[in-house]
């Protein structure tokens, strides 16, 4: 199976048949393995109404190996640092090669609204999350409204 083909699918497949409130598409035409994705956070959560951008870049081994996926929009989230990067189960050591894109970007939109505290990239904020829920949604709309609003 070529990564190439996949990715081809893939592509097809968020065409045809988009999840709810995301997109994703190659930087370009020439380079199928640079990609950027747009999810819209999910209502009822802190994150709702945002719109947040997303990069994603596939091993040449995929889909076989997960891709990278890191933030460009700014989050306020235990389990996503300053630098963008995820710490979701899927996109590390939990990763099968029929995971596609599809399945990456809505889990991702389910991990902004259900936070996992005991495996924090931002331990500040998942202490925060832990201790004062109302203070950490607060925080987290804040900066859903500064830096994500569309």
């Amino acid at each position: 199976m070529c990564a190439r083909s996949v990715l081809k699918r893939d592509y097809r497949q968020m065409i045809q048949d988009p999840p709810d409130g995301c997109s994703a598409s190659p930087v370009s035409d020439d380079d199928l393995f640079q990609w950027q994705a747009i999810i819209v956070g999910p209502p009822e959560s802190p994150y709702a109404n945002g719109v947040f951008e997303l990069k994603v870049s596939f091993p040449k081994e995929y889909p076989f190996k997960p891709p990278q996926v890191t933030f460009i929009t700014p989050v306020y989230h235990p389990n996503i640092d300053s630098s963008g990067r995820i710490g979701l189960n899927i996109l590390r050591g939990d990763w099968f090669p029929y995971i596609r894109l599809h399945t990456v970007l809505l889990s991702i939109m389910a991990f902004l609204a259900d936070p996992d505290p005991n495996e924090p990239l931002v331990p500040q904020i998942a202490q925060q999350y832990i201790s004062d829920r109302r203070e950490y949604d607060n925080t987290a709309r804040e900066w859903t409204r500064m830096c994500a609003s569309s």
